[in-house]
């Protein structure tokens, strides 16, 4: 399994855009990557939603809880899915469903993303969203330690994800209360311009990122390390539920998917700013 995803990292990592793609294709995508956890705790006491999908919907119905999303339960999903896939030895659909797998989990490890306050647009903050999800990374991930450790097998792959979730929801309130405290200090300096390429475009400015980055005390550097753990956790999980098959493929079993990846990203290239400002 090692050998696997060492060799097909880059294949993974490419793939890694699809789910992002489809939600401009697909009208049930977007609710796949979210899941606005403060809905569900005004209307009902959070722990009283099941976790299991099925138990879900008989108590709630499938419209109403796809409209508040449902990211931990497509997890699991996924996870099904790819555990089908390995047990079939299927090249193409193992990398695809690991990547999908991969976005799905580390969404869940984003504060914004278990609120209807997704972007701070209901409290005067838009634009935190790609603040905290893009800026910030984009300053200090080189300063990141994302070493994890092994990964292990989930006994209980459903209470693992909703963890996830709710580890995510529990930071939202520092995520949109600090921005909104500097801001209030910072007012002249919360923006700058930098170039990119042949653009000169409107950025959140180093020094109001570097203070957010430390208020929130490397908040993203660990919500990131925790989806990384996770993602690693689940592929294996997902293996051994398989019957732990031999992903040892030779050179006639691969498909080269490059063409597929070129596609991809002439199809990404006008998406990403859409991306930032959406769950």
């Amino acid at each position: 399994m090692f050998g696997f995803y060492k060799s097909n990292i880059g294949y993974i990592q490419e793939f890694a855009v699809r789910a992002d793609q489809r939600r401009y294709a697909l009208d049930d995508e977007a609710p796949r990557h979210y899941i606005d956890l403060d809905h569900w705790e005004l209307a009902v006491p959070i722990d009283t939603v099941p976790a299991r999908w099925d138990s879900a919907v008989a108590m709630y119905g499938e419209e109403n809880l796809t409209a508040y999303g449902i990211v931990p339960w497509h997890v699991l999903r996924v996870k099904g899915w790819l555990s089908y896939a390995m047990k079939n030895r299927d090249y193409e659909r193992i990398i695809k469903t690991s990547a999908d797998l991969g976005h799905y989990i580390a969404d869940a490890h984003v504060p914004l993303h278990t609120t209807e306050n997704y972007n701070g647009q209901l409290t005067g903050q838009k634009g935190i969203h790609g603040l905290w999800e893009s800026r910030l990374p984009e300053i200090f991930a080189e300063e990141y330690d994302f070493y994890t450790g092994k990964a292990v097998y989930l006994d209980n792959p459903s209470e693992a994800i909703w963890q996830a979730v709710s580890g995510s929801f529990a930071a939202k309130d520092s995520v949109l209360a600090m921005e909104r405290a500097l801001t209030e200090q910072m007012p002249n300096t919360k923006f700058s311009f930098e170039q990119r390429g042949a653009s000169t475009v409107k950025v959140y400015s180093r020094e109001f990122s570097t203070a957010y980055h430390q208020a929130l005390n490397q908040m993203v550097e660990r919500r990131m390390k925790a989806a990384i753990y996770l993602v690693g956790c689940f592929w294996y999980t997902a293996w051994v539920d398989a019957g732990q098959p031999d992903l040892d493929f030779d050179a006639m079993q691969r498909i080269d998917l490059r063409p597929q990846i070129d596609s991809l990203r002439s199809l990404m290239g006008g998406e990403i700013k859409g991306r930032m400002e959406t769950h």
